[in-house]
Formats: structure tokens, sequence, C-alpha cells
């Protein structure tokens, strides 16, 4: 397991401002606040600028997507080694924008743990995430589709649902990681989540889109600090 934890996660997707150079610079931003506050922040940036922002910052990155893929023929896909030799440290499987199935969700946990990989996979119900757990990947998140770029934060609308699904983690594989996500934006909502026991947190357009992402990061980076 490659991820710090506590942590809070930044996923760039493809929000204006959040490539080449001014991605570059979101990150510097986000590693000025962790080491200010000493807070871990996992930074998932676009494939094409993963070597960058791993070569130009000490955060830990992931990479948004894999393919289940061997060295070879395969025009197009994200082959594991490749990533992990860019400097990703981690890769996401099955987000809500991106889906798999769940053969291919086996074979790329498989894949992504033989190359030194964490697999992140996003499920949206104690169900998905119990069918998931039992194939050990590193880090479940847990979010549900609809509180996605939204203020409904699940650990304070349902904070019933992230103790089930914590409950089913600890009874499947115990060993797998916690994420929750989908609204989560503002420190009270990360700190809350972590009351509830999760292992880590995270949010995009809330920070990707923010007019001031250094502020708001400094305040979640003090949540995340004092659990550490």
């Amino acid at each position: 397991m490659n991820l710090p934890y506590p942590h809070f996660q930044i996923n760039y997707k493809v929000y204006p401002g959040t490539w080449g150079a001014d991605g570059l610079a979101l990150a510097e931003k986000v590693e000025q606040v962790s080491d200010e506050t000493g807070a871990n922040f996992v930074l998932t940036p676009q494939v094409p600028d993963i070597r960058l922002v791993a070569r130009e910052t000490d955060l830990p990155v992931t990479a948004p997507a894999v393919d289940p893929v061997e060295p070879g023929r395969g025009m197009g896909k994200l082959l594991p080694e490749a990533l992990a030799e860019a400097g990703a440290v981690g890769a996401v499987i099955n987000h809500a924008e991106n889906r798999d199935t769940l053969a291919d969700i086996e074979r790329k946990i498989d894949r992504c743990q033989a190359v030194g990989l964490d697999a992140i996979v996003c499920v949206d119900s104690v169900a998905m995430g119990r069918a998931v757990a039992a194939f050990e990947p590193d880090q479940l998140l847990f979010e549900r589709p609809g509180d996605i770029s939204t203020d409904r934060a699940i650990s304070r609308s349902h904070p019933d649902r992230i103790e089930a699904f914590l409950a089913m983690r600890d009874e499947v594989a115990p060993d797998t990681k916690v994420r929750v996500g989908g609204g989560i934006s503002t420190a009270e909502a990360v700190d809350r989540a972590f009351e509830l026991g999760v292992d880590a947190t995270g949010a995009a357009s809330a920070i990707a889109t923010a007019d001031d992402p250094a502020n708001q990061l400094r305040k979640i980076g003090e949540v995340v600090a004092a659990l550490s």
C-alpha cells in the first residue's frame, strides 16, 4: 500500500485550469498547504500530466484510470506498468463517470497490484462494495453518483450509510482502506467523515473550480493533520 493515511484526495477530472502549467500550479499550491499544515494530500491529475506532477512535487499521484492489459498490443489503452513508471502510485477503477464491469474490476485490481500500484475502486452501495471487497483492493471509494459535484456530503446527509459500509469492510476485507467522496467539500464535512471512521476523504470540483483553493484546503488540511 503506497498511499499515506489519513489523507484528502483532489481529483482534477477535466476541469478548466487543471492541465499542463495550470495543473502543476494547482499541485504546487496543494503541496504548499501540505507543508504548512502537515496534512497528507493525494492528487489525481489528468493522465498526460502524471509524470509532470510526480516529478515537480513530492505529493502522491494516482492515475484517473487504468486498463487490465499486458505489455504488447492495445492501442489507446493505459498500461499499468507505464503509469507506475510515470510516477503514479495508484490508479482509480470504476469511477461513476467511467464504469467497469465486475470482471474488469477484478482484472484491473490484479494488474495494478502486480506492478505495485494501489488499486482504488469506486463503488456506490454496500452491496457493490461487498462484491468488490472480495477482490481485496487497496482502497474502496464509497460515493453516490447523485452527490458528485454537489454540496450534499454523505457524511452529513447519510452517516448511517457510511457506518454500514465500514461494517461491511470490517467483515469482508479488513485490510482495505475506505475513502468517501461525493459532495464532501468543507472542513466540517471532512471532520464528520473521519469521526465516522473512514480512512480518507476527497473532492474534485469543490477544489478544482474554487476561487481560492489554497484557503479551502488549508482548513481541510488542519482537520486531516490533527488525525495524523
